[in-house]
């Protein structure tokens, strides 16, 4: 069967997982089922019982294997950038950015609760990993700016998120005129660098967190 994923005795879940991220990328969330994935696999329709008793738990697997790739994005990123503040925020988007648009329909995944069990340890721990690259890049951001107390981090770490996201949001839906399949560049990404830090390398920060430009 074209496209099967070889499967080795002994390796059943990874192909199992290899087949079910192949049918999501190229067909849709829709087409995913334990029964095409297992023909993927190239094994009986029964299976992928041994280890995932329904879809939601085959889903949750791909989900995980999805942040632990999408986390491994924005760290490649940032290992690529300069180790100033503004710079790995921007790498951290840029490779946030970079995941959504090369692995959409798994990116989609990801943020479906009601297709997830959010109670998996796997799943849960692979989504903190992803997290920690938000707050690693966030926190001298905070701190630059002042917001030292936690109450502050976390309202910093959601407007970094939220700004993120919702570009990746509108860019997958089709909004910027982009499509996964080739289509015309998007716009560049929110400058959150310059929302949070100014505009150039003249703005500082002043007491309190305040934003001073030198004249």
């Amino acid at each position: 069967m074209s496209g099967k994923v070889r499967y080795h005795h002994g390796d059943l879940r990874n192909a199992l997982l290899q087949a079910a991220v192949a049918i999501l990328e190229e067909e849709g969330l829709d087409a995913l089922s334990l029964r095409a994935v297992a023909a993927r696999a190239g094994v009986s329709h029964a299976a992928p019982a041994h280890h995932f008793p329904t879809l939601k738990h085959l889903l949750t697997a791909v989900a995980a294997d999805a942040f632990a790739r999408f986390r491994d994005a924005m760290q490649t990123a940032r290992d690529s950038a300069p180790s100033d503040p503004r710079s790995q925020l921007g790498a951290a988007g840029d490779g946030y950015i970079r995941f959504a648009r090369a692995s959409p329909q798994a990116f989609r995944l990801m943020f479906s609760p009601s297709r997830l069990d959010w109670r998996d340890a796997e799943f849960h721990a692979a989504g903190q990993a992803a997290y920690s690259q938000l707050k690693d890049v966030s926190a001298p951001v905070a701190e630059l700016r002042g917001e030292t107390s936690e109450a502050e981090r976390r309202a910093l770490e959601r407007t970094v998120w939220s700004s993120v996201h919702g570009y990746c949001h509108l860019l997958l839906s089709g909004q910027f005129g982009w499509q996964s399949d080739g289509g015309a560049e998007p716009p560049p990404r929110p400058d959150i660098e310059g929302l949070l830090l100014g505009k150039g390398s003249e703005v500082k920060i002043g007491c309190k967190g305040v934003l001073k430009r030198e004249l």
